[in-house]
C-alpha cells in the first residue's frame, strides 16, 4: 500500500482514471457505423481493434481501410469523427473508489491530446462535476503539452499550496512524471493491465516515486 498524505490530488486521464482502449472501441465503431451508412460495407470496427490488438498505433485506419477494400476512402474525416464523438467510456471501477474516497480535497486533472477529444471524454466520465479543476493542455500554447511545465505551475496557482503538497497519479513514464518531480510533488505510476502504451522510464528522473498496478492499492492520510 502507498500512503498519499498530500492535500492537493492531481490525475492523468487516460489509462488513469479509465482504460484508453474503450475510447477506441468506441471512436472505432462510430467511424464504423458512418462507413456502412456512407459505403454499404461492415466489420471495421473489428478491423481495428484487431489491429490494436496487434499492437498498430498511428496506421490503423489506413490498414483496415486496405484489408476491406477502401484504400480509396479520404482517412481525415474519418479521423476527425474519431476524435469527435462522444465516447462510451466508464471510469475503472478502482478510480471510481479512488474518487470517492477523495472526496472535499481539492483535486484536479492534467491530460494530454487534443482539446476537443479530452474534453469530451471528461463529459462522459462525469468528470467536470468531481473535480475541481481540469486542464486540457491541447487549449495551451503549441509545445506546452506535458512534460513542460505550464499545466504543473497551474495547478499549483489553482490551489495556492507549494509543490510539495501535491500528488500525480498517472501512467506514461515518458512524459508525466519527470516535471512533478522536479517541483517537488509525489508520483505515483498506475500500470493498468490493458494499457496502451509502454510505460518504461527513459531515464531514472522520469521513474514515478511509486508503482502500483489499482488505485485501491493507495490510501489517503
Amino acid at each position: 500500500m502507498v500512503e498519499i498524505r498530500q492535500s492537493v490530488v492531481v490525475l492523468d486521464l487516460d489509462d488513469t482514471l479509465y482504460l484508453e482502449r474503450d475510447f477506441a472501441l468506441s471512436g472505432f465503431a462510430a467511424v464504423g457505423r458512418h462507413l456502412e451508412q456512407s459505403h454499404g460495407v461492415s466489420g471495421y470496427a473489428d478491423h481495428c481493434a484487431r489491429l490494436l490488438d496487434e499492437g498498430h498505433r498511428g496506421t490503423v485506419f489506413d490498414a483496415a481501410l486496405a484489408a476491406m477494400g477502401l484504400a480509396t476512402v479520404e482517412v481525415a474525416p474519418l479521423v476527425a469523427l474519431y476524435r469527435g464523438h462522444t465516447p462510451e467510456i466508464a471510469l475503472a471501477e478502482d478510480a471510481r473508489r479512488l474518487l470517492d474516497r477523495v472526496g472535499a480535497r481539492a483535486s484536479a486533472i492534467i491530460t494530454d491530446g487534443p482539446a476537443r477529444t479530452q474534453g469530451n471524454k471528461v463529459s462522459a466520465l462525469g468528470l467536470y462535476e468531481r473535480i475541481g479543476k481540469v486542464i486540457l493542455t491541447g487549449l495551451l500554447p503549441e509545445g506546452c503539452g506535458k512534460p513542460h511545465a505550464l499545466a504543473y505551475e497551474m495547478v499549483e496557482q489553482w490551489s495556492g499550496r507549494p509543490g510539495a503538497e501535491h500528488v500525480y497519479i498517472a501512467d506514461n513514464a515518458a512524459k508525466d512524471f519527470v516535471t512533478p518531480r522536479a517541483r517537488g510533488w509525489t508520483t505515483v505510476q498506475i500500470l493498468r493491465e490493458d494499457r496502451i502504451h509502454a510505460c518504461t522510464p527513459p531515464t531514472p528522473d522520469h521513474a514515478a516515486h511509486h508503482v502500483v498496478t489499482s488505485l485501491d492499492e493507495l490510501t489517503l492520510a
